[in-house]
């Protein structure tokens, strides 16, 4: 499992946590979870500048 804090300034800490099946985004009461494809689709979404 790797984990990635996404912590700004703000009182909030999302992480985002990869296992072999699945991705958390969030933190705890805003939490969604993605299949790895979903994930992969978000990411090149995000990199060609789609959302």
């Amino acid at each position: 499992m790797k984990i990635v804090s996404l912590c700004g300034g703000s009182s909030c800490c999302p992480v985002v946590k990869i296992t072999g099946e699945k991705v958390e985004i969030g933190e705890e009461g805003n939490l969604r979870v993605l299949k790895l494809d979903e994930c992969e689709t978000l990411k090149t979404k995000v990199l060609n500048k789609e959302v």
